[in-house]
């Protein structure tokens, strides 16, 4: 990534636009403008000095809605109500995966459900060359007897998530994660932000930075519109039926 970034700023940008790892890599700059979408809070690695007043030359949006942890265990418990304990998968190294894994913890307490917790740790940034790792954790999940799974998302994950939507529907799990384009790629349900509304925003404040507004002068925002997904597909190769309030609340219905 550092050396991606360095081959970046060799073509003197007037703006840049990045996510998560690269944006990573380009902490140390401080002359270009750059607009980013991050799956965390930009505080906790110090990308910006506030959200309200970013004060330096990175700006952007966050995919990360706590609010909505605990409403897609709540979904599969409204599908499942047999659903005794569910299992979360998720990479410790993403910047909001400690902040996910409180707020899931709170919401299993509230609706009287347990929760296994399974870290996947892939040995490189490229993770569909090692899927060991994401195997044996399923292999995990299936000894612990989960009734359903919980993907955090982030942009690794969305790496190799056909990978996990394959073993999820081989293991009999419903899934959910965070972001739709995991249910395009065969998780039973998503829901949370709009992602594709995100990456519009992003481009309305490259806009106002061509036409001269600074990056410090650009509130980081949070999540405003959400996404619910169904695989429908998946759902009919679990033997489920998709219960007609979840439908009739659905933005996609993916068949």
């Amino acid at each position: 990534m550092e050396a991606a970034a360095r081959e970046l700023l060799a073509s003197d940008p007037e703006v840049i636009v990045a996510q998560e790892f690269t944006v990573l890599a380009l902490r140390s700059l401080k002359t270009k403008p750059v607009v980013f979408g991050f799956s965390g809070d930009p505080l906790d690695v110090k990308l910006v000095q506030s959200w309200a007043r970013p004060g330096g030359n990175f700006t952007g949006m966050s995919y990360l809605a706590i609010e909505l942890v605990g409403k897609r265990i709540e979904l599969l418990k409204e599908w499942f109500p047999q659903t005794r304990r569910i299992a979360v998968l998720a990479r410790p190294q993403h910047p909001g995966e400690h902040l996910e894994r409180q707020a899931s913890e709170e919401a299993v307490g509230k609706l009287g459900i347990e929760l296994s917790y399974f870290p996947y740790y892939p040995q490189s940034f490229l993770p569909a060359r090692d899927l060991g790792e994401l195997e044996t954790a399923f292999r995990a999940i299936v000894q612990d007897h989960c009734d359903a799974l919980v993907v955090f998302p982030d942009s690794v994950m969305y790496e190799v998530s056909d990978r996990i939507a394959r073993l999820a529907l081989e293991a009999r799990l419903p899934s959910v994660s965070g972001w739709s384009s995991f249910a395009n790629k065969g998780l039973l349900m998503t829901y949370g932000p709009n992602v594709r509304a995100l990456y519009r925003s992003l481009a309305s404040y490259v806009d106002r930075i061509l036409r001269g507004t600074t990056p410090a002068d650009l509130p980081f925002q949070a999540p405003t519109s959400f996404y619910l997904a169904i695989n429908q597909k998946t759902a009919k190769a679990l033997g489920l039926d998709i219960p007609p309030t979840l439908l009739a609340r659905a933005d996609e219905v993916i068949e």
